[in-house]
């Protein structure tokens, strides 16, 4: 088991992997550096092991496939996560590494938001994404988390293998996060300066449909972590609906003593039914997560003895 891995996914980062690999080596000399090659075309991974990278491969696309190879195949006491574009600066690991090894920090953030990221970063309506997953999971999940999406984390080796890593691409952060909060694990954040990528460095971000990607992933979490939240508001939508259509019905019947929209009072008491099934539905499907967090923490001791067992050997 490594004391501290440095794990970097890459996608054509030719321009920039040689400098990230130099720097985390510089700052973190104890540190094993992985890059995870996502098919690059440029010759990213012969630089990288040029650079003294250990040099491994995920052949399905997406950010979140290369996560989720790295988190099963690497074992380290405390996980260091970067971008190979050069835009963290590698001289705030240390401080996150010291968080996970003597706080027992499970996951530090790298708070770009906090410091020069509006100001570096040229793209607006990325600006105003981040804001807006930062203020959206803030609210719907009661947490304190400054910076979402950033790809810039250290993690603890009970975080990383009990994390269920299901999205494929860039909505993997929103993920961490969530899970992180949903499991009451500690997080700490870490104000860090950001930098734009360099010239002739490009993102492989798309903003509109990475977006809306990462917008469906919150609304799918809060179904699956807050079920008797997401399950209420539908009720009270319905609810709402099944009244405002059965109230002209009534007002007509109490004046006349007829009901002349038969199929609309029909609908009304088939919306009404269906928003107490979803009513019920949030309480059981909440029921089932309250006994799921108790079943987690079991598995979170029998991580701990594995990792006890592998630091003893």
């Amino acid at each position: 088991m490594d004391d501290i891995a440095v794990l970097i996914p890459c996608y054509n980062e030719s321009k920039t992997i040689e400098k990230v690999i130099t720097d985390f080596k510089n700052a973190l000399p104890d540190a094993v550096i992985y890059v995870y090659d996502n098919n690059s075309s440029d010759g990213t991974d012969e630089i990288a092991r040029k650079a003294g990278a250990v040099v491994r491969y995920e052949h399905m696309q997406g950010k979140g496939n290369v996560i989720r190879r790295m988190f099963r195949e690497i074992d380290a006491r405390c996980y260091i996560m970067t971008d190979g574009d050069d835009t963290y600066p590698a001289e705030y690991a240390p401080s996150m590494v010291k968080k996970v090894l003597e706080r027992n920090v499970d996951m530090v953030v790298g708070d770009r938001l906090s410091s020069t990221y509006f100001t570096e970063n040229k793209r607006p309506f990325h600006n105003f994404g981040n804001s807006l997953v930062r203020g959206s999971i803030n609210v719907l999940f009661k947490n304190d988390i400054k910076d979402i999406m950033t790809g810039y984390r250290a993690f603890s080796y009970e975080f990383v293998k009990t994390f269920p890593v299901l999205s494929k691409g860039f909505e993997i952060e929103t993920e961490m996060s969530i899970h992180a909060v949903d499991k009451n694990m500690f997080i700490e954040n870490e104000i860090i300066e950001y930098r734009d990528r360099p010239d002739g460095s490009v993102s492989k971000l798309n903003t509109y449909s990475d977006g809306f990607k990462v917008l469906m992933t919150i609304a799918k979490l809060y179904r699956t972590y807050k079920p008797l939240g997401f399950f209420g508001i539908v009720s009270l939508v319905l609810a709402a609906l099944s009244v405002g259509f059965f109230i002209p019905i009534f007002v007509d019947y109490a004046r006349t003593g007829v009901v002349e929209k038969i199929p609309t009072l029909i609908a009304c008491g088939f919306t009404m039914i269906a928003a107490l099934q979803s009513v019920f539905s949030g309480l059981i499907l909440h029921t089932m997560l309250q006994k799921n967090r108790q079943d987690f923490e079991k598995y979170l001791n029998e991580v701990n003895d594995k990792k006890r067992e592998k630091l003893s050997k």
